[in-house]
């Protein structure tokens, strides 16, 4: 009986241990505590270990790339013997690509914000919206009626879901950043951070949103006005009354990087990016994909699809043969003859549509002939040019005003905002960024590992001081000025030197992908081709991208035991 009494009570200690130890673990495990240092998250207002764990979300337009390795280069056909597409391995770290090509209406609507809020009347602004427009010129033939499309392509309605064209490299950049404004702006406005009818209400030049302004100094946001900028408190409860009966005061705050929901900005995807997007070698198991052996982003070595609902169409608008655009009308027809409009044809396997055919695109990369697979093999990209903000000598940031816009003049004599009011003024980094550091040396990283004396043809190797610095350059293109004289009158001067050897340099961006033009030996994602990035073209459009933060894949996975 006494032993009884003994195991008893030792199964009621260690019922009672269990309890204890269970509603301990309970505790520490709460969201509210911080699992570095065991606090109450919401009294120390720890916005990231609140938001830990958020997922980023797709900004409009863009559909999820999830990353992964591609054989970067390799092409079945190489009939012109460039030599420009040597295959590596390359991974691709997952990110976001604009399910079509940018469109009329997309662009239009660009230019429409641009000339309210700086009128082409003004002084000032005159070159800003006559900067971004694209060239509705570059339809004209000299030997061709194109008329019609000088004329409408840009702003008829009937155009206005087909792919812009005429917008050169550095138009196609700065639509981007527009984007991530007004996309962020939004954001912040259904958030609650922004007054409601923040982003339409007195928009002028004196007072622009500009992401990056607001992530550093949220108050220099709509010209310093506090009264569309607001504050909030993050986890949405209010504070209770103390033992005392005193409510303390509520913490708000602005929006920032760790808040979540401010998404990273819109840009040109890296040649990387666009061919791994363009091959979706994600839905080709029958092939070997680690020899990139798929030829078109979909299956199969045709430009026909062999589905039995719509056999015998063309899956992409290319050129089909000398005088042929389109093929015999009501028979073997691929439904356009320039342009098509986007969603015309099926997707990739990505759920992108005419990364083949239609317009070729920009990319963001310098061109080079070949890429040096022993640069990198990880998110591959040439064109680095890091940048910090400046600091004004009051210690603040320099944000942009009316006043201080700058304005390059293009070698085709366009001239273009370079920045705009309410951004922060760039730049380049310095030896204190640089200093003692081993992955960077210099803010222009455009010409590393490229372009040194000893690859150039002119380099003598028994005198390194021999020749001008321009013969010994490795890509010395042709070199013509635009400047303007004291009366504002354009001066063009044209380099007719003999001694120029390429058409490649510093302002030559690739171009990836068939256009309505090309044969169909352009559509491989793997070709490649360069055009100055101050140039356009009526075959060359492009589409946006944005990184993605966080996890490789959006799909939930069991963490591993």
């Amino acid at each position: 009986m006494k032993v009884n009494k003994i195991v008893a009570l030792q199964l009621m200690m260690s019922i009672v241990l269990m309890l204890g130890t269970a509603s301990c673990s309970k505790k520490s495990s709460s969201t509210q505590a911080s699992r570095a240092t065991g606090w109450d998250v919401d009294s120390q207002n720890g916005t990231a270990a609140r938001n830990a764990g958020k997922k980023q979300q797709a900004g409009p337009g863009l559909v999820f790339v999830e990353g992964g390795t591609f054989t970067m280069g390799k092409v079945q056909d190489d009939v012109m013997h460039d030599w420009n597409n040597t295959p590596t391995q390359q991974h691709v770290q997952s990110f976001y690509m604009d399910e079509t090509e940018v469109t009329n209406g997309m662009y239009l609507e660009y230019l429409e914000w641009l000339k309210k809020v700086f009128p082409p009347t003004e002084e000032n602004y005159k070159n800003i919206y006559e900067g971004a427009s694209p060239d509705t010129l570059v339809w004209r033939n000299r030997l061709g009626y194109n008329e019609t499309m000088t004329n409408n392509y840009l702003r008829h309605p009937s155009y206005a879901n087909y792919p812009v064209v005429g917008v050169n490299w550095i138009q196609a950049v700065e639509f981007s950043k527009w984007r991530t404004d007004r996309v962020n702006e939004a954001v912040l406005e259904k958030s609650g951070y922004l007054k409601k009818g923040a982003k339409t209400q007195d928009v002028s030049a004196e007072s622009l949103f500009n992401t990056e302004a607001y992530l550093a100094s949220p108050s220099t946001t709509y010209g310093g006005n506090e009264e569309l900028v607001l504050k909030k408190n993050p986890n949405g409860k209010r504070p209770k009354a103390g033992k005392d009966g005193v409510v303390p005061e509520e913490k708000n705050v602005y929006a920032q990087r760790s808040s979540g929901i401010i998404l990273p900005e819109y840009r040109l995807p890296t040649e990387a990016e666009w061919e791994y997007a363009a091959a979706a070698d994600v839905g080709q198991r029958e092939y070997n994909i680690y020899k990139g052996q798929k030829k078109y982003p979909w299956s199969g070595d045709y430009t026909r699809s062999n589905k039995r609902k719509n056999r015998g169409d063309q899956l992409a608008n290319f050129k089909q043969g000398n005088g042929d655009y389109g093929g015999i009308a009501g028979w073997s027809d691929d439904g356009a003859d320039i342009t098509n409009a986007v969603k015309s044809y099926a997707p990739n396997d990505f759920g992108l549509y005419d990364m083949a055919g239609n317009v070729a695109e920009w990319v963001a990369d310098v061109y080079r002939p070949i890429i040096d697979n022993e640069a990198n093999d990880f998110n591959y990209y040439r064109g680095n040019q890091y940048g910090k903000n400046k600091i004004g000598k009051d210690g603040k940031l320099e944000i942009v005003s009316t006043t201080s816009i700058k304005y390059d003049t293009l070698s085709n004599g366009k001239v273009v905002a370079r920045n705009l009011p309410g951004e922060i003024a760039q730049v380049p980094v310095d030896e204190q960024e640089t200093y003692l550091r081993q992955n960077f040396s210099t803010s222009d990283n455009i010409n590393y590992r490229d372009g040194d004396k000893q690859s150039s043809r002119y380099f003598d190797f028994g005198d390194s001081e021999s020749g001008s610095k321009a013969d010994q350059a490795m890509y010395n293109s042709p070199k013509h000025n635009v400047t303007t004289d004291s009366l504002g009158k354009m001066i063009r001067k044209y380099d007719n030197s003999s001694k120029r050897t390429t058409l490649i340099d510093d302002k030559v961006r690739v171009y990836k992908g068939g256009s309505w033009r090309d044969r169909a030996y352009w559509l491989d994602p793997a070709q490649r081709r360069y055009f100055p990035q101050d140039m356009a073209t009526d075959y060359i459009g492009f589409r946006c991208a944005m990184s993605r933060v966080g996890s490789k894949s959006e799909k939930r996975k069991s963490p591993r035991n």
